[in-house]
Parts: structure tokens; C-alpha cells; sequence
């Protein structure tokens, strides 16, 4: 292709999957605290004696039952500890890669000593919030995350403001997101059929990152150990040995890997690893049954992932909708096109997805999300089925429409508005547990 015919908003759909797409380890819930941590100790000098941090409802909901990498442990106050004592304040999302077991020691020793708290920040008003108070002997510095697991809007030393965002308003330019409001699933079939390999080739490693992930959640039982679990099945006969099963062993098993604490990164999608799991597995399960190209699987990918972000830019960064199945709404895309290539045919995948697995919750970040990723992956699979044979869910039941993007509004307007009570019973249930 020329240059010529490049489509000037395909550089905003590049941009978008580059900030969006983005190498994670660790829950994102609690790495964005640990990253908040590892920003205010990195302003100060000498031995951390103790950490303090608030958080909002959400942060806390997503990240009480969840495995921070390498430790062993749940929850938000070790990733906290971790991040101040070990974490790498310049490595965005995999702020704890580089944590030695000294540090993880000296983390667990720290909780232990009580010298770690972490509190509901009330009143709250943004869904994504995290500040880390870090303290030594004479010195302290704090460090504010709100709206983005890695958007840092204030830090603090000594009580003095060293660094505040000036982009609140929108003073330091426009946000890449903001141009998928004007954007159709047409516009974005356009893109990934017509623009250059070499520009999108990147995302193969989205394909990378999270089969790795896939193997070792085969390989030792992590979490809940779905995968492991299916797969046994499989091997006695109990579950069928076909695309589709090989689509949720695979995928699940990454989850498996992902929340049970695995050392290694997950590609995430929109500030989270299941999302990006979901939404790269059964592609590249699907692009190897067919034998398919490398670049025909980074087109395929780049459309599930441009997909998912679409659909979920819509929503809060966290809310009562679990993403999960968001994501594998992007999943059914790219496998609908690696399938026939026909928009309508992805739209209809989508659109029965939506009929199918759109009222499930999200009740925080744990070793369950597994299954919830393999749920939605299997509705992904047979959704790609029914439209393969022209069947779909219409627009004459329940939320969807006869058009897919009016049942993507639909969806989401169930998740920004009715939701919203549904999300505060679910903090306020989990808040309350024995």
C-alpha cells in the first residue's frame, strides 16, 4: 500500500493499542499501588521505616483476594511494602520484575512488624485511586495515582508538591482514546485489512507474553489451576479433545498463572492482564489450527485488541461489569475474521456475546477471575459458531439491537448507570466478610 491511502486516524488506532497494550505483571489493582510506593520511596534517602496508603473502593475490591507475584501472599498491603523496598518506579506496570528476595523478605517483615496499612481513602471520588505515604527516620513522601493504573497526578515531599499533572483539563493534549468516539468496528475492519504489516508486526508479542504466561499455568498448578484442571479432563476422556476446549485450557490457564502469582508479565489490554489474556489466546489458539500466517495473526490480533479497547472506553476503568467479557468480545472479532473475514459476521459474534454473558460481575481480582476468562472465551467460540452459520442473537431480545454498535451503547449504559449500585453492593458484601 502507498502512502497515499494511509488513513491519518490509523495513526491514533497505533497509538491507542501502544498505550493501551501494554506488558503487565502482577494484578494491575495492586502493581498500581506498588508502583504509587516505589515512586514516593525512590524521592528519599535512606531506610523505609514505614508505609501508609489510601485507596479507593475499587482499588480495594480488586485487590484483596489477588496473588502479588513472587511473594506468595494476597492483597494490596505486601504489594504496597514490596513496591517501596523493592519496586522499580521507571518500569510502569511491571514495577516489581526487578523485587530480590531480600526485599520480598524485608516486605513480609515489615507487614509483619505492622508498619504497613493500607485504608479506604473516604470520600472517593475517583473509581482508580492509590496514594502512597512512605516514611524514614526524618523524611516522608507521598505519591498520587488516580483515573489510570499509571497515571501519576501528584507527588509530594516533605509536605511540598514536586510534581502535579497539568493535563486534568486536557491542557497537555488530547487523550488517543478519545478518537474511538467518532470510530465504527467498520473503521476499524478498514484498518487491520489495509495497513502495512510492518506498522502493526508489534503486536505479535502480545501472542508472546501471554502464551508464555499459557505454558506455565500448564505447567504447575497455579490458582485454581483451571486449565490444569480441563486439561486433565480432556486426557480421561471427559472433555472433548477440540478447538474449542484447547480455546478455554489455554486461555484459562494463563488466568490460572496471572492471579496465582506467577513471575512473568501478562500483555494486558486497557490497564488489565485477564482483559489482554482474554482477548489474545483464542486468537492465536485459532491462528494455529488454521495455520495462519504471522501476519494474518497480527491482523487478527490487532483488530481484537483495537476491538476490546473500543468497547470497553467506553465503561469505567473499574466497575460491577467484569471485563473479562468485554475483551473476549474482541476475541470473537478477531476469530470471526481469521474464520471468513465478513463484517457481518463479527458483528454478529459480538452481538450474541452480548445477549450471552453481559450481566456478569465483577467481585474483585482473584485466583475465581480464571473461570470468569474462560467463560467468557467459551461464549466468545460459540458466538464466532452461530454467526459462522448466519445465526446470532437479534435485536429483538433482551439489550441488543439490530445494529452491534447500538449493542455496544446498550452495554455499556447497563454497566455506567444501573451497575453503579450493583458495584457498591459488591464493595460493601466484600468489605464485610468474616
Amino acid at each position: 500500500m502507498s502512502d497515499a491511502k494511509w488513513n491519518p486516524i490509523w495513526d491514533r488506532f497505533i497509538e491507542i493499542v501502544r498505550q493501551e497494550v501494554k506488558p503487565a505483571l502482577g494484578c494491575t489493582e495492586p502493581v498500581s499501588l506498588a508502583l504509587a510506593s516505589a515512586t514516593a520511596a525512590a524521592q528519599l534517602s535512606g531506610r523505609i521505616e514505614r508505609v501508609e496508603c489510601y485507596v479507593s473502593p475499587n482499588l480495594l475490591k480488586n485487590g484483596m483476594g489477588v496473588t502479588v507475584p513472587g511473594t506468595g501472599m494476597v492483597g494490596l498491603p505486601i504489594a504496597a511494602a514490596l513496591g517501596a523496598l523493592g519496586g522499580d518506579a521507571a518500569a510502569g506496570l511491571e514495577v516489581l520484575k526487578a523485587a530480590s528476595p531480600e526485599a520480598i523478605a524485608h516486605a513480609k517483615t515489615m507487614l509483619a512488624d505492622g508498619r504497613v496499612c493500607v485504608r479506604l481513602q473516604e470520600p472517593c471520588a475517583e473509581i482508580l485511586y492509590a496514594r502512597a505515604c512512605v516514611y524514614t527516620a526524618d523524611s516522608d513522601a507521598s505519591v498520587t495515582i488516580e483515573g489510570d493504573h499509571t497515571r501519576i497526578v501528584r507527588i509530594e515531599k516533605q509536605g511540598e508538591t514536586v510534581f502535579q499533572r497539568c493535563d486534568r483539563e486536557g491542557q497537555c493534549g488530547e487523550d488517543p482514546l478519545a478518537a474511538l468516539s467518532q470510530t465504527t468496528l467498520r473503521d476499524i475492519l478498514a484498518f487491520i485489512e489495509q495497513a502495512p504489516f510492518e506498522r502493526i508486526r508489534f503486536i505479535l508479542g502480545a501472542a508472546r507474553l501471554n502464551d508464555a504466561l499459557s505454558r506455565e499455568g500448564l505447567a504447575r498448578e497455579w490458582g485454581l489451576h483451571i486449565g490444569t484442571t480441563l486439561q486433565k479432563q480432556s486426557d480421561r476422556g471427559l472433555l472433548a479433545k477440540d478447538l474449542s476446549s484447547a480455546i478455554v485450557i489455554r486461555t484459562s490457564a494463563a488466568s490460572d498463572a496471572r492471579m496465582g502469582g506467577a513471575t512473568l508479565p501478562a500483555m494486558s489490554n486497557s490497564g488489565s492482564g485477564n482483559q489482554g489474556i482474554a482477548a489474545t489466546l483464542p486468537v492465536v489458539v485459532v491462528a494455529e489450527s488454521l495455520s495462519e500466517s504471522e501476519e494474518r495473526l497480527a491482523r487478527a490480533l490487532i483488530l481484537t485488541h483495537i476491538s476490546a479497547i473500543y468497547i470497553h472506553h467506553h465503561l469505567p476503568r473499574l466497575s460491577a461489569l467484569c471485563a473479562a467479557t468485554t475483551a473476549a468480545m474482541g476475541a470473537a472479532a478477531g476469530m470471526a475474521w481469521l474464520m471468513d473475514g465478513h463484517y457481518d459476521t463479527l458483528a454478529r459474534a459480538i452481538s450474541s456475546m452480548i445477549g450471552d454473558v453481559s450481566g456478569m460481575i465483577c467481585d474483585g481480582a482473584s485466583n475465581s477471575c480464571a473461570m470468569k476468562v474462560s467463560t467468557s472465551v467459551s461464549s466468545a467460540w460459540k458466538a464466532v459458531l452461530m454467526a459462522l452459520d448466519e445465526t446470532a442473537v437479534t435485536g429483538n431480545e433482551g439489550i441488543v439491537a439490530h445494529d452491534v454498535e447500538q449493542s455496544i451503547a446498550n452495554l455499556c449504559a447497563l454497566a455506567c448507570h444501573a451497575m453503579q449500585a450493583t458495584d457498591r453492593q459488591i464493595i460493601d458484601i466484600m468489605a464485610h466478610k468474616a
